[in-house]
């Protein structure tokens, strides 16, 4: 189950990939750009100064190069005569190597039984530990079987021997909480510790 805060995070995400998206198809170059003044800028940087649109647009092709809106929101649009199959391209790779180096964190999932064993739950701890240690969430589920539910305290003691185990090198992002035959909670790493063996 998704926390408040990953489906915000999911959101933004989604959002400003829209954004990108839009900003890539809305970009008018030449005869699609409506202002009738510009201030224009070449292809070296260096201002030209506020130009109609006709005289920008003779430049440019002048210099067998695009004019292209830089800035339409601006009072007048910035425009600038480059090429734009180049000036695309870099732009394309720019987005890409954005989206890289933008790091997705999962929510990693772990299945706890009743009456596990210390042994099977120190294995388990150690998994969930790599998992804090990749900057990964890890969603913990602890699940009742058959009369198991008419001690559902037993999950609560599970659940606190699990988060006590960690001690302060993790943060409780969800409390345990009980919902049909299962308790989940939801622990990530506390970024001020290091995570220690429980």
């Amino acid at each position: 189950m998704l926390t408040p805060v990953d489906i915000f995070d999911t959101i933004m995400v989604n959002l400003n990939q829209c954004k990108e998206q839009a900003i890539a198809k809305i970009t008018r170059l030449n005869q699609m750009i409506r202002a009738s003044q510009l201030r224009v800028i070449d292809q070296d940087g260096k201002q030209l100064g506020v130009l109609s649109r006709e005289e920008a647009l003779r430049l440019a092709q002048e210099q067998e190069l695009d004019l292209v809106e830089l800035s339409p929101e601006a009072s007048p649009p910035v425009a600038k005569i480059i090429d734009w199959g180049k000036f695309n391209y870099q732009k394309t790779k720019q987005l890409q190597k954005n989206k890289r180096s933008a790091k997705s964190f999962e929510v990693k999932q772990m299945r706890f039984g009743l009456k596990i064993g210390d042994h099977d739950l120190g294995v388990k701890c150690r998994k969930i530990e790599g998992f804090l240690e990749a900057g990964h969430k890890v969603k913990i589920t602890v699940f009742y079987r058959g009369r198991e539910l008419a001690h559902k305290e037993l999950g609560f003691q599970l659940a606190d021997k699990v988060i006590a185990s960690f001690g302060d090198t993790i943060a409780v992002d969800q409390q345990p909480q009980l919902s049909g035959k299962q308790l989940n909670f939801v622990i990530r790493s506390n970024n001020n510790a290091k995570i220690k063996n429980p």
